[in-house]
């Protein structure tokens, strides 16, 4: 009965208590003090003054709530409620009469809780930021630094010294290159989060193009003596819709990650498994695999599990948020199971044609 109370039902309830106090009063002393004939002769106008009173106390209990009390939580109410839409919105005032102070209570705590929450998330990103810029310098003044040290040295009179000058000059161009991927990389994560870049549907063998990939990449293999194949039980095609040329980079930037890390001797296998209405496509290879601290980082931009070994390798550190991008960009999810020193295997979906 007492719950959720308007301002009103406040006011009413508190003007009766008043009433009732000050009617027993009365009672008493018109009982016990006065005469009978006061009694009789009055007895209207006693009721009359009354219900006069009570209309009074309920008007000035109203007004002194209204005016020191829910004044103020009608500011904070409004300032609460605005912060909510978005935009320019305009939303009615809260009406001081039917709102209950439980309902203002509640906005209250869903308004704090909101806001919390979107402090917590500022703040993550904030990290991320700052976390993002760091290693995007740090990628940046590495290669920077080595063409520094090739130029001077060359302008230094190096030039001229035939047993370092090209060697040094070649040095310079592949570090060139670098920075012309991880800017390319960059340029390409951009497009893809604000939705600069159009994906070409159409519908292809993803057999056929894992093959061609296999072809491209086998030189790198042939170097560590790693085998790249399909898995056993994998030799059905399947027709699929998607944009060719990103899933042919997914596909590149995922088993040029298994040749880095992968065991000398070992073997990186392809496999299709049928969803009904999708294909899942796995990688999987026996190399050194990735610890569990690393996985939910592993998509992140320049993140590097192995960093030394990473950076000795080269490569501009967005490979997997690539992969990451254009899977989504396709609205299909991408997910890595792995084991330290046993293997990893990375897997995405493409929706069949």
């Amino acid at each position: 009965m007492f719950k959720n109370l308007t301002i009103r039902q406040i006011s009413l309830y508190l003007a009766i208590a008043i009433f009732t106090i000050n009617l027993v009063f009365c009672i008493i002393f018109f009982f016990f003090i006065g005469t009978l004939d006061v009694q009789i002769s009055k007895g209207v106008v006693f009721f009359v003054f009354q219900i006069i009173l009570l209309i009074a106390f309920f008007l000035v209990v109203r007004y002194f709530l209204e005016s020191f009390v829910f004044r103020k939580l009608k500011v904070i109410y409004k300032i609460i409620s605005e912060s909510k839409l978005p935009g320019n919105d305009s939303k009615p005032v809260v009406n001081a009469l039917k709102t209950s102070l439980d309902d203002v209570n509640a906005e209250v705590f869903k308004w704090a809780e909101k806001t919390t929450k979107e402090i917590s998330y500022l703040k993550t990103l904030e990290e991320y930021r700052k976390s993002y810029v760091g290693d995007i310098s740090h990628e940046l003044k590495t290669p920077i630094f080595t063409i520094q040290g090739y130029i001077h040295t060359l302008l230094d009179g190096g030039i001229y010294d035939e047993s370092i000058n090209i060697q040094y000059l070649t040095r310079a161009a592949k570090n060139i290159e670098r920075l012309q991927v991880i800017v390319e990389d960059l340029e390409l994560i951009n497009k893809l989060e604000s939705g600069g870049m159009i994906l070409e549907e159409i519908t292809f063998d993803i057999k056929k193009l894992v093959q061609e990939v296999l072809l491209d990449l086998k030189s790198a293999a042939d170097e560590k003596s790693i085998k790249l194949e399909f898995k056993e039980g994998a030799n059905k095609s399947y027709t699929v819709k998607g944009d060719q040329e990103s899933i042919r980079q997914v596909l590149i930037n995922l088993m040029s990650n298994s040749i880095k890390y992968g065991k000398e001797g070992g073997t990186t296998k392809i496999s299709f498994y049928d969803l009904e209405s999708k294909v899942l496509v796995e990688a999987s290879d026996n190399g050194i695999g990735i610890e569990e601290k690393h996985m939910k980082h592993l998509f992140d931009r320049f993140y590097r599990a192995d960093t030394s070994r990473s950076r000795s390798q080269g490569g501009s550190g967005l490979g997997l948020s690539i992969v990451k991008h254009i899977i989504e960009a396709h609205h299909e999810t991408i997910n890595v199971r792995s084991t330290f020193g046993v293997g990893s295997t990375f897997g995405f979906t493409l929706k069949k044609a």
